[in-house]
């Protein structure tokens, strides 16, 4: 049986990790909660936007616009990745970084390819396995800025406009609720059909979203000065505040991600301190023990 004094000396070394997982955890939730805010904002946001596309598509119009309309053939393509700019945070990195290489390999056949990455782990997991990264980002974290984000939508926009970019596909993970948030590969460019909503919201919004889209198919519109004119802002709006959903979306669950890991660390930490406790009262009662017999066996020799 291990010495007492190891395993009290081990037991105060996980009383100090259990204090830390503790505070990430609680860390990890005051961040959740405001990533969260942010997140339900601008689902709505986009969501309005997103259905306001779709009536100008309803509208018995011819409409076109470049970010509408794919490409025949895909001759260059984007991938952008989300993660993390730290760990400890479960599967969150690994789940994301093991879908993007699955793109990569699939996307190995276009000839012209950029790869850009967001997030430390990402950006590390890549270079790990010697994959080439033409952009990295890492000062996006659990609050990204709308700015930021912007520039970065700016020049996919360009360069799609310009021919050089036929196809963007963004690989991040999906808020759908507080307890669960899935991996996903999502093309944001051809914009293609935006009539439907944003699939992160909840069910109560998805209804009132169904139930507004049906208002709203009865209704008449007038476009001042034209729908044309209407188009060529909102549809680059849309991508921009799809993307910058796509940011929210990756930071709030990784900060739920943290907290669940945080979480599990520290149950275990407990559970982990009351076995060494067993263990430690095991040990000195044996301890003690041998002393009162070693005391006893001292007393009788003496006795004799």
């Amino acid at each position: 049986m291990a010495k007492a004094r190891a395993l009290d000396k081990r037991r105060k070394s996980i009383r100090n990790i259990r204090k830390i997982t503790r505070t990430m955890e609680l860390i990890a939730t005051a961040r959740f909660k405001k990533a969260m805010d942010r997140a339900n904002a601008a689902s709505a946001y986009t969501q309005r936007i997103t259905q306001l596309v779709g009536d100008l598509a309803r509208s018995g119009l011819e409409l076109r616009h470049p970010l509408l309309e794919p490409r025949e053939h895909t001759n260059s393509c984007g991938i952008l990745l989300l993660t993390a700019n730290r760990g400890l945070c479960g599967g969150y990195n690994g789940n994301v970084t093991r879908l993007a290489l699955e793109k990569i390999t699939e996307t190995a056949s276009v000839p012209q390819r950029r790869l850009e990455v967001s997030g430390k782990r990402g950006i590390t997991a890549l270079k790990f396995r010697k994959i080439p990264v033409d952009a990295m980002y890492t000062e996006f974290d659990d609050q990204p800025k709308y700015e930021a984000v912007e520039a970065i939508a700016n020049r996919y926009l360009d360069a799609y406009i310009a021919g050089e970019l036929d196809r963007l596909d963004v690989v991040y993970t999906k808020f759908l609720s507080v307890s669960r948030q899935v991996a996903v590969v999502e093309t944001l460019l051809p914009l293609g059909s935006l009539e439907g909503a944003d699939t992160a919201t909840s069910s109560t919004s998805n209804k009132q979203s169904q139930d507004a889209q049906k208002n709203q198919s009865s209704t008449d519109y007038e476009f001042l000065p034209s729908a044309h004119s209407i188009l060529e802002e909102v549809v680059p709006i849309s991508f921009k505040v799809k993307l910058f959903k796509c940011f929210l979306d990756a930071a709030v669950s990784e900060q739920i991600a943290r907290m669940v890991a945080m979480k599990s660390a520290t149950e275990n930490a407990g559970d982990l301190i009351k076995q060494l406790s067993m263990q430690y009262n095991r040990s000195r009662q044996s301890q003690i023990t041998g002393e009162i017999m070693e005391i006893i066996g001292g007393v009788e020799a003496l006795e004799k």
